[in-house]
């Protein structure tokens, strides 16, 4: 399905008039820049884009955090950067594996969101924490299939608690975003990758980027990889490509042209069934899908930014994109141990295909100068976006049959209701945004933003042939922070913050879903951030407290209805410390404590209202913990060992099922064989812990998470 390139707002045209309006009435102000105070700043600094990989400082900047280009220090948020270096180290190839070693992340992997969900300061899913690719995110949906491999990735930037005024709704524990490698202007450099390792995986990559000649630079990134997995028939396949073309139009204006592709074929795996209440270790291998199960993702982002300094004072940036998306499932997803048979009953026989399109742009200027002699930093602009989502499916009906629990007998995919198209979703969306820094002494600034989002969605019944639904959302996020730098390098920030987040994926909201108002949340958070004299490390702890209302919850007269008057909150403690401990070692750790739970939520068990209140959510563990150890006692050794920690989790919202806390540990060593050549064994989850990474389809059905692995890997740069 294609989505139509021409935005059916009158408004989006409005829009982009104001951006250029925006652009001149900023522009004004630094015609008279040679006017300023002499404390005011010369200019804003230029977009240099580098592709050296650097240990991340809280002094560098990023652009997650704010549209400010603040450092990490400056932003009055949990702001944290996962650099190239750091990836390289840990053997980190899963993108979602890496994420969740940033402080206070976790992940609830499953089929259903296409591996890619997270948790973050007690909320979960793609509808509360949001995950962007270069800044962009993909709207509406229920999962994120692109990216999924790391070898294209500059960074990932991570940024905790609520962001709706920064990219919209569904951001209110946290925002990921992936910043891939781009064009660089020195000379040209290659690398390429190869990887063998235990069952049966391989990967090849090749990377290349540099500039071309004084005014065109280019990079471009492919990799492949496939693997039998930890599972019985887990076999999986999966390629991506990443490009950039760059063209500096003069020293003041440059272009880029960037285009991204994947296809993955992940494991065709949804899990075991409880035996008896509880999981047996002789099943951490099963595999109960059918023989003929089809899981398949493909993925098309293409964008053209335009960078425009227009004075020493002003920086306008535009990008116009296209996002295209084919998700294919053909799966028995739901299993259930039958006591009394002792076989393993399959149903729900699903076909689903996802068509997913999305065009958009985004346009910002921002202004560096004085304002009443303070230093002073404002930035304004919009996003306007148009899609499309078809949805088909054969209405989840089939069965396989039974199978036996220690040696199924796979079958094949049988359903009796076609697979056709059944709605397709329209969604036109558009927000106007700013943000303003006032420094209103030499070490103590504030900070303001506000985001207004409004989105019409229209569903349409394609077996009925009428319109569902046609309906209007609008919010308006807004943050309040301040930040005092104690002396150089020592600061404490505060925020209060304000967003929403949708009832439900968008483009997948039911007609009943779609009465109902966005939920709304608020935060309040303080912390500390240090960076130790001399690039010798850094240290942060933050303190929060979220809530969020207006849950959709059962109505206690009327079991079978909802209604939008539930909370859930989250209150918690988090640091991180980074530390050159001697010459040739450093430490890399962090760690997290919430305590979650609903204030007021009801669920309909058989039919009857059961309060939920003071449970825990599920998916979301109240401890977290990463550390990482580096030493390099040789100019050509390395060694790095690593251990993750993931607290007790609840598969259900009664909190009777219980889905254990785990460590898992991993190691690294590295041989640098010649300048350009180096050779690294990885070794993950070490001790082979057993553990699970959620539960899906049912709280009975848990996900087993991979096992021991070992991996040999090449690297060579010319």
């Amino acid at each position: 399905m294609t989505a139509s390139c021409v935005y059916p707002y009158p408004f989006a045209r409005k829009a982009i008039h104001l951006s250029c309006l925006l652009a001149w009435g900023i522009a004004v102000p630094a015609v008279h820049a040679a006017d300023a105070p002499d404390d005011a700043p010369a200019e804003v600094p230029r977009v240099v884009v580098t592709g050296a990989a650097t240990e991340g400082t809280l002094a560098d900047r990023t652009s997650t955090g704010s549209y400010l280009d603040l450092s990490r220090l400056d932003t009055p948020a949990s702001l944290d950067v996962l650099t190239r270096k750091q990836l390289d180290e840990r053997g980190d190839v899963d993108l979602t594996a890496a994420i969740v070693r940033a402080p206070g992340l976790s992940s609830l992997p499953h089929p259903g969101n296409s591996g890619s969900s997270l948790a973050a300061r007690g909320f979960t899913d793609t509808t509360s924490v949001m995950r962007l690719y270069d800044g962009l995110r993909q709207y509406g949906g229920a999962g994120l299939s692109f990216p999924f491999d790391t070898w294209a990735v500059e960074r990932i930037e991570v940024l905790r608690g609520p962001a709706s005024v920064l990219y919209g709704e569904g951001a209110i524990g946290g925002v990921v975003n992936v910043v891939p490698k781009q064009p660089t202007r020195g000379a040209v450099q290659n690398a390429v990758q190869a990887m063998l390792g235990t069952e049966g995986t391989r990967r090849v990559a090749f990377g290349s980027g540099g500039a071309i000649d004084g005014r065109w630079a280019y990079r471009v990134d492919a990799s492949a990889d496939r693997s039998d997995g930890w599972v019985d028939r887990g076999d999986s396949r999966n390629r991506a490509f990443s490009g950039a073309l760059r063209f500096d139009v003069s020293p003041d204006l440059y272009l880029k042209l960037a285009l991204a592709w994947g296809h993955q074929q992940p494991m065709r795996y949804f899990g075991t069934p409880l035996v008896d209440g509880s999981q047996l270790e002789a099943l951490r291998d099963k595999n109960y899908n059918v023989a003929d199960a089809v899981i398949d993702y493909r993925d098309r982002w293409i964008g053209l930014d335009a960078n425009w300094r227009a004075s020493d004072a002003v920086t306008v940036r535009t990008r116009f994109y296209r996002i295209d998306s084919n998700r294919h499932w053909r799966n028995a997803e739901s299993y259930v141990y039958d006591p009394a048979t002792r076989l393993v009953e399959r149903a729900d026989d699903t076909e689903i295909l996802h068509d997913q399109a999305q065009n958009g742009n985004t346009t910002s200027a921002t202004y560096q100068g004085s304002l009443f002699g303070l230093k002073h930093q404002v930035a304004a602009g919009f996003d306007v976006s148009s899609s499309s989502f078809t949805h088909t499916n054969n209405t989840y009906v089939g069965s396989p049959g039974p199978v036996d629990l220690f040696d199924p007998v796979p079958g094949l995919f049988a359903s009796s209701v076609p697979t056709i198209p059944r709605y397709r979703t329209r969604a036109r969306q558009y927000a106007l945004f700013a943000e303003d820094r006032l420094e209103l002494a030499p070490r103590w600034s504030v900070l303001g933003g506000v985001r207004y989002d409004h989105a019409t969605l229209a569903r349409t019944d394609l077996v009925a042939g009428r319109q569902a639904y046609d309906r209007t959302f609008a919010d308006t996020g807004w943050r309040v922070g301040t930040v005092w730098e104690a002396r150089p390098g020592l600061a404490l920030y505060a925020q209060y913050a304000r967003a929403a987040d949708p009832v439900g994926a968008l483009l997948f909201l039911s007609p009943a879903n779609s009465r109902f108002q966005n939920a709304t949340g608020r935060q309040v958070e303080a912390g500390v951030k240090q960076e130790l004299p001399g690039r010798r490390g850094e240290w942060t702890v933050a303190v929060y407290d979220i809530a969020k209302d207006n849950l959709l919850t059962r109505d206690p007269a009327n079991p079978a209805q909802s209604i939008q008057v539930g909370r859930r909150s989250s209150r918690g403690i988090e640091g991180t410390l980074n530390l050159a401990l001697a010459p040739g070692w450093s430490l890399d750790a962090n760690a997290a404590l919430l305590r979650a739970r609903f204030d007021d939520f009801v669920e309909s068990v058989a039919g009857v209202p059961v309060s939920r209140a003071g449970n825990v959510p599920t998916d979301v563990p109240r401890r977290l913990a990463n550390l990482w150890l580096h030493w390099q006692p040789l100019p050509a050794w390395s060694a790095s060992a690593g251990l993750r920690h993931v607290g007790e989790r609840f598969a259900d919202n009664a909190n009777r099922l219980r889905m254990p806390a785990y460590t898992t540990a991993d190691l690294s060593l590295r041989w640098k064989l010649a300048a350009q050549t180096s050779l690294t064994l990885h070794g993950a989850n070490l001790f082979d812990k057993r553990y699970y990474a959620t539960a899906y389809y049912t709280p009975t059905q848990w996900l087993v998470g991979p096992d021991r692995r070992v991996e040999l890997v090449l690297d060579h740069r010319f």
